[in-house]
């Protein structure tokens, strides 16, 4: 068996649905989510870092592969592994290191372009990691002329307050679904 996953605008999910029945494919919708995007870095909010917090923040790279599979809810396995290795090396991320140049927060940036896996280690949260690490690969794709946006999950409550009080706009219109399917 083989399993396949795509993304698509929501209101294509009956059709898709009923195709993939009629055909006798099993497929089920794994995650909705909201579109949240940044017009221009004038509408950022730039949370407070201190030196010492800028001066740990850094890139993840290749060693870290393995720590961010294992936090990556949708991680976990040889294709997350694959997944994420692929998206270090080719496209931005960005994280707050301890003392030891260990990640504490990251953010990296899908092959789509929208900002993803933003995590904070349990630990080291309430700290306004993540704030520093969205404003900072914000202005870092605006200033390259790359559109600044994400998906958060609809039930993501914690993340979509993060990104509209850091000045993401949601469109209301457009809702997405990652559906996957057994063939």
């Amino acid at each position: 068996m083989r399993v396949g996953k795509m993304r698509f605008d929501i209101s294509h999910a009956p059709i898709l649905k009923e195709v993939s029945s009629n055909r006798g494919i099993n497929n089920r919708c794994y995650t909705a989510v909201r579109l949240l995007y940044l017009p221009d870095s004038t509408h950022l909010f730039k949370p407070a870092a201190d030196s010492e917090l800028e001066s740990r923040i850094s890139s993840l790279n290749l060693s870290h592969v393995d720590l961010v599979n294992t936090a990556w809810k949708f991680g976990g396995n040889k294709q997350g592994y694959r997944n994420i290795e692929n998206l270090i090396s080719n496209f931005p991320s960005c994280c707050i290191t301890d003392g030891q140049g260990q990640p504490l927060s990251w953010i990296l940036v899908y092959d789509y372009c929208a900002l993803g896996l933003l995590y904070t280690l349990p630990e080291h949260r309430g700290k306004g990691y993540a704030k520093v690490l969205v404003s900072a690969m914000a202005k870092r794709l605006h200033s390259q002329g790359y559109p600044v946006y994400c998906f958060i999950e609809e039930e993501n409550d914690t993340s979509y307050k993060l990104f509209k009080n850091l000045g993401f706009i949601e469109e209301p219109s457009y809702r997405a679904a990652w559906l996957e399917f057994n063939f």
